[in-house]
């Protein structure tokens, strides 16, 4: 069953299991893994047979204003949607791999209604507890994980702006924690705060250099 065989039908994924009577076809991915700060967050999303949200993609290539619609269609249209986050903690203490895995769970635990079918954005992820197709670019090719990109993408970008008012200087409200310029000089000034990630190279060169915690919560 692979996406990039498919006719243009953009739910020819998901009609090969809605034919089969599956209709609860989780589309799973997350966002989050590369920053400096903040958390890692998964969404799952399940539509119902049938339904297609217009302009949901790959949440990477849409902009601020189209995820934002999107998501509100996709909130008011899907039957079930699931949120997971590991918090930087589980991330440096169980590495951003394992942490992302654990996010992927809990969304996916999350939803009101078991998975009867299961598509991962990416490669497999041999610690969840359920059966799953992955789809490397899957949020590019398969609708339903398009939809669970801009959900993450848009929760994640919510929660950075949030905590970006408690430590201005940082651009978490532009950068979402990666570690842009601005976030790099923000560091060497203010040293890290409890939000960044320890277990990650240029956060923990600050920490050595600001011991102690140079910005407090």
């Amino acid at each position: 069953m692979d996406p990039d065989s498919r006719p243009q039908d953009p739910l020819a994924y998901e009609a090969r299991f809605w034919g089969r009577g599956f209709s609860h076809v989780v589309g799973l991915d997350e966002v989050g893994r590369g920053p400096l700060a903040g958390p890692v967050l998964a969404a799952a999303v399940v539509l119902p047979p049938g339904v297609y949200i217009s302009g949901a993609g790959d949440s990477k290539a849409l902009t601020l204003l189209q995820r934002t619609r999107a998501a509100e269609e996709i909130r008011a249209r899907a039957i079930g949607i699931g949120v997971g986050a590991a918090s930087v903690r589980e991330i440096d203490a169980l590495n951003i791999r394992v942490a992302t895995a654990l996010a992927m769970e809990r969304a996916v635990r999350a939803l009101p209604m078991a998975p009867d079918h299961l598509v991962v954005d990416g490669l497999p992820v041999p610690s969840l507890p359920w059966p799953h197709d992955a789809v490397v670019g899957g949020d590019g090719k398969v609708h339903v994980i398009g939809c669970a990109s801009i959900m993450a993408k848009v929760l994640r970008d919510q929660l950075m702006r949030r905590l970006a008012a408690r430590y201005p200087g940082f651009g978490w409200e532009r950068n979402a924690g990666y570690g842009t310029p601005e976030h790099m000089r923000a560091l060497e000034t203010f040293g890290p705060t409890p939000h960044h990630r320890r277990s990650f190279g240029p956060v923990d060169q600050m920490r050595l250099a600001f011991p102690g915690d140079a910005v407090s919560g």
